[in-house]
């Protein structure tokens, strides 16, 4: 596209070329603190949430609940950190991160698990990625996951 010179030699050489990549196409999102959503939130992206959700998380990358964040119903993604709140079942492909600040109500399905003291967890973990790829599997065939919300 562009050229420059090399002025101590007297050669062109190219310029790198732009080229968007797919990593570079996916979107974050971020619902932000004072947000609250009713209903399940579908991304192909990242997602941190910070705000109130009561649905269903089904994140293609990773998601992070932070401090503030709180979430009634299933979280199903690649990757996620929990900093905030959350009542309801986690399936994770590879890695969940549980940090001090994390409560976590509700049973847990996952390939990895780091978990940082402090951290309040209540409920079964399984380490079995079988069962998260059926569920993804569910997921994506319109099939609604078994959640049931308590206030």
């Amino acid at each position: 596209m562009f050229k420059k010179y090399n002025h101590n030699k007297n050669k062109r050489l190219d310029m790198p070329k732009y080229i968007e990549s797919e990593q570079q196409q996916i979107l974050h999102n971020t619902i932000t603190n004072g947000t609250e959503i009713v209903g399940d939130i579908n991304s192909q992206g990242d997602l941190r949430l910070d705000g109130f959700l009561k649905g269903n998380l089904n994140i293609k990358g990773r998601v992070v609940i932070g401090k503030t964040g709180k979430v009634l119903g299933t979280i199903n993604c690649k990757n996620a950190e929990i900093n905030g709140n959350v009542e309801g079942k986690i399936y994770v492909t590879e890695l969940l991160s549980l940090t001090e600040t994390a409560v976590v109500k509700g049973d847990i399905v996952i390939n990895k698990l780091n978990i940082q003291p402090g951290c309040k967890f209540t409920g079964a973990c399984s380490m079995d990625i079988s069962a998260v790829v059926n569920e993804q599997t569910n997921v994506t065939s319109g099939k609604p996951p078994q959640t049931t919300f308590t206030k």
